[in-house]
């Protein structure tokens, strides 16, 4: 047989996420916490399946549809519904027709989907990332054919924001650059700008004419849904053009349906449809249209005002079950290590924490406790529950060296 033509592929790195996870699996310790997932866990260790979409699926199950092709753009319900949640069904850009809404595959299509967009209509265009940020923001941007830059982001030695650094390297960026921006609930840091830093940032994309790019998969971890949209809200406001990628993985416990949405801002109904067409393109490249189960029990939930009221209340529940980690995680380690003060990780938001610990901290931390943790020490809060956090603090507590 002569040589194969895929002889030279070379191994691809492991993601470091789930890699952390693949190790995880095969530890035996019946003591183990995964700390690197990226999903929301309740209090007994598990994925919630939402009462809200367990009724919707019911109701779904006794009028039962053939499922049969789906628009480019997804079921014209559930982009009406998503808009309305994302933007305000207040808003005017919403009253106008300013906006397009499509349902994707999740919040990594709607990423996909605005990366391959922006690539399109700016083919010189170079996009800047926050330096840290999800690991998949830099692959999807680079596979769209995208140069990606870092701007400053987290401050490690105050466990804040660079934000005078950040502005400044945005002042320095070519007018039409993209510009990925994390709406709420930063990942993986877990520290959000102000509203009033929000409102510098826009200033300064009006100014430089850049392209904001925002990412809000988190949209009612922090604050509540109207909160976590403020800075989308803001910019829709202010800018003329906006892109924005949405998720429902974690806030309806969705993952693997993969329910999400890419919206454009624009300053017209008439430029609107224009977008449209691209976008449609687009899609029909990617994977021609979205798929239909979960955005039907998406779009029941929020068109139902029974469901939305019992979703909004789970997605609250889980949100304070966060918070409430945070705060016993800390106070926790500080009753073993007074001298230590973790008091940021309260004041952190969402479901992940920079937690200060190091490469040197994590490595310690799986070898001797079997606590898994990324190198970079981002931790998933909502991986902690009632029946591990003393475990994961004492571990903490005794692998921390000044």
């Amino acid at each position: 047989m002569t040589s194969s033509l895929l002889a030279h592929v070379e191994m691809a790195p492991k993601d470091p996420i789930l890699g952390v996870t693949e190790t995880y699996n095969a530890d035996t310790n019946p003591k183990k916490v995964n700390l690197g997932v990226g999903v929301y866990y309740d209090d007994n260790g598990k994925v919630p399946l939402l009462q809200a979409i367990r009724t919707a699926e019911l109701q779904m199950a006794e009028t039962a549809l053939p499922r049969n092709y789906l628009p480019i753009d997804g079921m014209p319900a559930y982009n009406k519904a998503v808009k309305e949640v994302i933007f305000g069904a207040d808003s005017e850009a919403v009253k106008s027709n300013r906006i397009v809404t499509v349902q994707t595959l999740g919040g990594t299509g709607g990423l996909k989907i605005g990366a391959d967009l922006a690539k399109r209509l700016y083919p010189e265009s170079q996009a800047w990332i926050s330096d840290p940020s999800w690991e998949n923001h830099r692959a999807l941007l680079e596979f769209a054919g995208f140069k990606v830059n870092a701007y400053p982001y987290y401050d490690a030695a105050t466990h804040g924001l660079k934000f005078n650094d950040m502005l400044s390297c945005m002042d320095q960026m070519a007018p039409g650059s993209l510009v990925l921006l994390h709406a709420c609930c930063h990942n993986p840091t877990g520290v959000d700008l102000s509203a009033a830093q929000w409102q510098e940032v826009i200033e300064m994309v009006k100014k430089k004419n850049l392209l904001p790019f925002l990412d809000m998969a988190y949209q009612g971890f922090s604050e509540g849904l109207n909160e976590d949209a403020h800075a989308v809200r803001a910019f829709t406001k202010a800018c003329p053009a906006v892109l924005v990628s949405s998720s429902f993985s974690k806030s309806m416990s969705l993952y693997g349906e993969r329910v999400g949405a890419f919206s454009v801002v624009t300053a017209s109904a008439e430029e609107a449809a224009r977008l449209l067409s691209q976008v449609k393109r687009v899609i029909r490249t990617n994977y021609s249209n979205p798929s239909t189960h979960g955005g039907m029990a998406v779009t029941k939930v929020l068109t139902t005002p029974e469901l939305r009221t019992q979703w909004e209340q789970e997605l609250t529940q889980m949100r304070e079950r966060i918070k409430t980690m945070r705060r016993s995680l800390v106070e926790k380690i500080r009753s073993h290590r007074a001298d230590f003060d973790f008091n940021y990780v309260a004041n952190q938001r969402g479901m992940f924490s920079y937690s200060g610990l190091t490469k040197e901290h994590v490595t310690k931390l799986r070898e001797e406790f079997s606590i898994y943790a990324l190198d970079s020490g981002r931790i998933c809060v909502a991986a902690l529950n009632s029946t591990n956090i003393d475990y994961v603090s004492e571990a903490i507590a005794k692998v921390i060296v000044r």
